[in-house]
């Protein structure tokens, strides 16, 4: 199936391989060790593909013992893969990395030689922890990979001609019309399946929300178990965070509540458990800031959050239970638009989802204030962009589940900081419009973003 990283891969086959090796990181069941073998197929004469979770002992034994002499490692890697190598036309693929950390550490020596091209994959959870005895290769650059973003969906499932649609209308801002209605159901479909490959494979192939589910089930049941496995002296804290996720995101403000955990439960306690769910790429993470201009990072709070799913299919599966019927009609109510409660939370899970797959780091804005309405805000997103002026560096998003709404904070918010904020956008159920200078823009052009936010 067709990956946006694909077109970084070649980037680095063309422009860096001969300099650095490449280590694509991410989830667990994200299609890493796919894409990269398809990549291999495709744009070498030969590949070797080590998988450290089954390498046996032979092959880690050439690693151990013979790098100090490449002729005879390359020989016998050949020898006993059965595949001939190519200078400069053959790629060795180390998947699963992690697993064995001194041939992470051989990268250095590898990439030196020059003679072949090297891509890693690994999961970061595992990564971050077999690192201890080696050193880490600064001849390694590092590329993060996602579930499918909506766009990837819509090429998945036979759909192109409706992405060409969509970002034409979202770079020149014109209304949809016809076609918003297809994109719409579409994009509700995709929150339902959700973008982890397996399960967009299971959809393509039946057809049947119920077996997407149970894949999708499967998943969650796979992080749980790598949060106990590899979370360490947080395990249990990051476990009771990823179970709360769905019920913090039904929250009106979706901001993380730590007595929802714990009557006791303090931010210093659990900030670290955040983080390695963070790092694990299976949890997003918003910040709050005081201060929203460009350098967003420098006025963040760490003690205000919201955390999200990283694979808005994966939090359909958690939120709604494993009654079969209970998720049935979840599945046609978001379907049909007619969830009311629990679909604002897919909805925004959606947009940080996708934001995130822009490579954009996640904040919002939120204040209370009791004495004065004016300074009570809640912005849903906030991104910097270096690209507007510098004194209109800000981009507000604010994420719209239902047909009818207001606009009181994001006016409020673009007076109070007009110095800073540029655009404001609301995404929506509705099609391409403009108010009072809202740019309103549907829910699924959210991987567009950085093509329409300076509309």
């Amino acid at each position: 199936m067709r990956r946006k990283i694909y077109e970084r891969l070649l980037k680095w086959k063309n422009e860096e391989a001969s300099e650095t090796a490449l280590l694509i990181e991410g989830a667990r069941r994200v299609g890493k060790s796919y894409i990269v073998e398809q990549f291999a197929k495709a744009e070498y004469k030969s590949y070797i593909l080590i998988d450290f979770n089954i390498a046996p002992a032979e092959v880690k034994e050439i690693f151990e013992r013979n790098l100090d002499d490449l002729d005879q490692f390359f020989r016998k890697l050949s020898s006993y893969y059965a595949i001939p190598l190519y200078v400069g036309e053959t790629l060795f693929i180390f998947d699963e990395v992690q697993e064995f950390p001194r041939a992470r550490a051989a990268i250095k020596y590898l990439v030196a030689d020059g003679r072949y091209h090297y891509l890693e994959t690994g999961s970061l959870i595992s990564i971050q922890e077999n690192v201890a005895d080696i050193v880490v290769p600064s001849e390694e650059d590092h590329v993060k990979m996602y579930p499918f973003d909506f766009e990837e969906f819509l090429w998945a499932t036979g759909r192109e001609g409706l992405v060409d649609v969509i970002v034409s209308h979202a770079q020149d801002l014109s209304p949809m019309g016809p076609a918003h209605r297809k994109a719409r159901d579409a994009f509700r479909e995709y929150l339902v399946v959700g973008g982890m490959p397996q399960a967009v494979e299971k959809w393509i192939k039946t057809g049947d929300f119920n077996k997407v589910d149970a894949v999708k089930r499967r998943i969650l049941a796979l992080y749980r178990t790598d949060i106990r496995k590899h979370a360490g002296k947080y395990a249990i804290k990051a476990e009771a965070i990823f179970d709360e996720i769905p019920g913090q995101l039904q929250r009106h403000d979706k901001k993380f509540r730590m007595a929802s955990l714990n009557a006791e439960a303090r931010v210093r306690e659990y900030g670290d458990a955040f983080l390695w769910l963070k790092d694990a790429m299976i949890a997003n993470i918003a910040w709050n800031v005081t201060e929203p201009t460009a350098g967003l990072a420098l006025s963040a709070e760490q003690s205000t959050m919201k955390c999200y799913m990283a694979d808005t299919g994966l939090l359909v599966s958690s939120a709604f239970g494993s009654n079969p019927r209970a998720v049935e009609d979840a599945h046609r109510r978001i379907m049909f638009g007619s969830l009311s409660l629990n679909e604002g939370m897919l909805m925004e899970n959606a947009v940080a989802q996708a934001l995130t797959a822009c490579g954009l780091d996640l904040y919002f804005y939120s204040r209370y204030d009791k004495k004065d309405a004016k300074n009570r805000m809640e912005i849903d997103f906030l991104v910097a962009t270096a690209e507007m002026r510098r004194t209109k560096n800000v981009v507000a998003l604010e994420v719209k589940s239902e047909k009818d709404y207001s606009t009181v904070s994001l006016d409020k918010f673009r007076s109070k900081f007009k110095v800073n904020v540029g655009a404001c956008i609301v995404l929506h159920p509705g099609d391409v419009g403009e108010t009072n200078g809202v740019v309103r823009l549907p829910l699924y052009m959210a991987p567009w973003i950085e093509q329409i936010k300076h509309g």
